[in-house]
């Protein structure tokens, strides 16, 4: 079945189901079978194919009830564009009761493990002059009966408590238990007087468990349907029981929630049903009916909710098991885990992992070169806080005056800054679903393996172990609908030290998992960290000169080599004034196309053309000069968070790239009408409030690389590879516009400026390497060993190569740079060069 419905999957180990389930080909099929068979019209309309789709909304609410273990007399179900909305709804509607009336006045309590769109209610209930109060999970777990004195236990002053079932960073499961004893008053999150309602946050854990509200009672239940079906996306609900469903206060009214109201006077009933009393306007009647192919579906592919929870828990337990016990050659753990469990039970953990990669000296290694490297195994994860700020803080030591001094360095939510005085400042986190397989536990494993442990011990030691834990450990009920996810050869043939028929061997479904694998066997596990540094490479006192020139007139096609070329106010002139897009109008780079690079564009000034060339193709040639004629459109498009002006090339041009490159796609311009325009944050001095003009490159004008600092690494590379390495092999893959030739490696990154002829360029940062200079630049092909050898070589970051920018041209006639002109560099007052403060990973494109 998963040869089938995963066929996407080929190649990839996705382990991010908390972020975002993934939707199997037949819930597809079935969804778009249904839409060409059936006529479904706007559900407040009266006529034949409005009524069917009326009914099926209806029918799709009954599902849903029926899947929690509940019916229309308890709850109701309201749906919403998602988790969030739903969260926001609850704050809008619940009857508070504000500070400085005469009765009591509501709390809003919640858990500080809460999602950053819970914590964000209390925006609401501020502005409602209602009091918030965050609850520390330890707080809740030591908290005793309510004990008011007895004429205030009668008061009836509604209070809301908000906690997560599951939490999304690290997996725990609170108990569920808590509904009724805080509904009861034998908990109490805060000593006041009143009637204590519960917001139970779902979303993460109704993914992978069942949820029985027969049972758990919670008063709002929010959900997000992609989490559990991978598709539709922008559509949930909020689960409102019918004990505090006719307490909610509305405000504005949408169409369809009126059963009377006024145009010219303020007269409004609303209609009695609360689901259509809330849903504002017209639902996403189409999504909703996907809904009631996502669950059947789910059933028919894995037999129930029940065995996904033992299925991804089996998955998650093994790793942690192998995970925990991975050692450095001194004894050192590899990786700290950020876990209330011991992943003893499904009861009490979901399936998720969260932790962060150490070195042998206990240093924290950034998330973001985790995630680098990954990328180069075709492994999806997830880094940072996981909008979950509080149980960040908690497991990672953050207290609230870092929060805000990293908010002053820069840092912000989602970016990729990752160490800050080394420490770190979010962390790894791995999820499973329900068409996760075993492979994809390996080869997440063989990853942390490969990419931290020296090759030479690590294949005995992983054999020996790894194997035992997988036949002996590992019994999941829904193993065999999923076992072919993952090709065989995903990793390097170095890297096959586990069979794929393991998973096929393990024992039959449906059995009990075996929570007590042997330890001593993982235990075992050993490996030795490569430490190699890069050697110094010094040379003569021969002065600084420029080797090699390079522009790149498409974004991330080949090179263009020149001797000498003219320097407009963008950089080297025609340098990724174009750029590929797909048929979306996304810019395409070597990232998900590595055929970029064997297109192979020239620029003839004389002529006035750039010339286009690939291999089997007829060359095909076009106008330098801007004219888009009258039928161009001018378009908006992106380009690493920057937004740009292009207009399309043509058909010609665009039928020539699709036919060599096997996808539809087009070739676009930048507009000279308005350009990419950047504040040099580094400069110094005057430049530093100039605007600069970019063109379609990620960051700078410029990209610089050093020969000596090249020759380093090539060795470092070679001795890894265990093959010799040339230097006109490696330097096209750093993509850079200039290559000079300093005596000492690495001395580039202590410029603060440098000057070439008349030119005069600042220094604005290092660029951190991609997965890019894995791809061998003539042929296309991959080798992740090179992104692995340079993070290794440099410390385990990824930094190569300085950014430049030049100022403005005062004159109309451009300058030029040559290859064997001198370069006089000037110091910096600070060695510690700084990066580009960006979210974006940045490389030559």
């Amino acid at each position: 079945l998963k040869s089938y419905n995963f066929l996407f999957l080929s190649g990839i180990t996705y382990l991010d189901h908390a972020g975002s389930a993934l939707f199997p080909e037949s819930l597809l099929k079935a969804f778009t079978d249904d839409l060409r068979e059936n006529v479904y019209g706007n559900p407040h309309s009266q006529n034949t194919s409005s009524k069917l789709t009326y009914d099926t909304i209806e029918h799709v609410r009954y599902r849903i009830l029926q899947h929690f273990h509940t019916t229309a007399e308890d709850y109701t179900v309201i749906f919403t564009s998602g988790c969030t909305a739903a969260l926001k709804l609850v704050a809008e509607a619940f009857p508070w009761i504000p500070e400085g009336t005469k009765q009591p006045s509501s709390r809003f309590c919640y858990l500080t493990d809460s999602h950053t769109s819970v914590v964000g209610m209390r925006g609401i209930t501020a502005s409602m002059n209602v009091l918030s109060v965050p609850v520390k999970p330890k707080e809740m777990l030591l908290s005793k009966k309510n004990t008011l004195p007895p004429e205030e236990q009668n008061c009836m002053t509604p209070h809301l408590f908000s906690y997560p079932a599951q939490s999304n960073f690290s997996g725990i499961k609170y108990p569920l238990s808590w509904i009724q004893d805080i509904k009861s008053g034998k908990l109490c999150p805060t000593e006041v007087p009143g009637k204590w309602f519960v917001l139970l946050d779902a979303a993460s854990y109704v993914s992978t468990s069942p949820l029985d509200l027969g049972v758990h009672q919670a008063d709002f239940i929010p959900i997000s349907f992609y989490k559990i079906f991978g598709f539709p996306t922008g559509l949930g609900a909020l689960l409102v029981s019918s004990r505090i469903a006719p307490l909610l206060r509305k405000s504005y009214f949408g169409g369809g929630t009126a059963a009377a109201y006024l145009a010219g006077e303020d007269f409004y009933f609303p209609r009695k049903s609360i689901a259509e009393r809330f849903e504002d306007g017209t639902v996403s009647f189409l999504d909703i009916i996907a809904l009631k192919h996502g669950f059947d579906v789910l059933e028919r592919l894995t037999g129930g909710i029940e065995n996904i929870k033992q299925h991804t828990f089996a998955l998650a337990h093994y790793t942690y098991t192998v995970l925990s016990t991975l050692k450095h050659a001194n004894g050192a753990p590899v990786v700290r885990i950020y876990s209330d469990t011991d992943f003893s039970s499904p009861d009490v953990q979901g399936p998720i992992i969260n932790f962060n990669i150490l070195d042998e000296n206990g240093e924290v290694i950034g998330f973001s070169q985790v995630e680098k490297m990954a990328s180069l195994y075709n492994i999806h994860l997830r880094t940072g806080c996981f909008c979950n700020t509080g149980a960040c803080q908690m497991h990672l030591g953050i207290s609230n005056e870092d929060i805000r001094r990293n908010l002053q360095a820069g840092h912000i939510c989602g970016d990729d800054v990752d160490l800050i005085d080394g420490r770190p400042t979010g962390s790894v986190r791995i999820s499973f679903g329900y068409m996760s397989t075993f492979e994809d536990a390996q080869a997440f494993l063989k990853f942390i393996i490969a990419t931290r442990f020296c090759k030479s011990d690590t294949a005995v030691a992983f054999q020996s172990s790894v194997t035992k834990l997988t036949t002996e450990s590992v019994k999941s009920p829904v193993q065999d609908d999923y076992s072919s996810c993952n090709s065989a050869n995903k990793l390097a043939p170095r890297m096959h030290v586990l069979d794929r028929d393991l998973w096929d061997k393990s024992p039959a479904a449906g059995k009990t998992v075996k929570w007590q694998p042997r330890g001593t066997e993982a235990e075992s596990i050993r490996a030795t960290v490569s430490e190699t540094a890069v050697p110094a490479c010094r040379g003569g006192g021969k002065p600084i000169t420029v080797t090699n020139i390079y522009l790149y007139p498409i974004k991330s096609c080949s090179a263009f080599e020149v001797a000498e070329w003219p320097v407009g106010n963008q950089g080297l002139l025609y340098d990724r004034n174009w750029m590929v897009v797909n048929q979306n109008g996304v810019c395409m780079t070597q990232k998900q196309e590595p055929r970029l690079c064997l297109i192979h564009p020239s620029i003839d000034l004389k002529q006035n053309i750039m010339i286009i060339q690939a291999e089997g193709m007829d060359p095909i040639s076009m106008s330098l000069e801007e004219n888009p004629g009258k039928e161009a459109v001018i378009c908006e498009s992106k380009v690493c968070s920057h937004r740009v002006k292009t207009y399309n090339c043509g058909e010609r041009i665009a039928a020539w790239l699709s036919m060599f490159l096997g996808r539809s796609c087009r070739l676009i311009r930048q507009s000279s009408d308005i350009k990419n325009s950047k504040h040099q944050k580094n400069a110094k001095g005057p430049a530093a409030a100039t605007s600069i003009s970019l063109s379609l490159v990620n960051e700078a004008q410029y990209l610089l690389i050093n020969v000596a600092s090249i020759s380093c690494l090539k060795d470092h590379i070679s001795a890894r590879l265990e093959e010799p390495l040339e230097m006109q092999e490696l330097i096209p893959r750093f993509r850079a516009n200039l290559v000079i030739s300093a005596p000492e490696s690495f001395e580039e990154e202590e410029w603060a400026e440098i000057s070439i002829g008349s030119l005069r360029f600042q220094v604005v940062g290092p660029c951190s390497r991609c997965q890019i200079i894995c791809i061998d630049q003539q042929s296309g092909e991959r080798n992740k060993e090179f992104l692995q050898s340079l993070s290794a070589a440099r410390g385990r970051k990824t930094n190569f190569g300085i950014y430049l920018m030049n100022q403005p041209l005062c004159s109309s006639f451009p300058d030029t740079l040559s290859v064997g002109s001198q370069v006089l560099p000037v110091l910096k007052e600070n060695p510690e060069i700084q990066p580009p403060s960006s979210s974006e990973e940045k490389c030559s494109g």
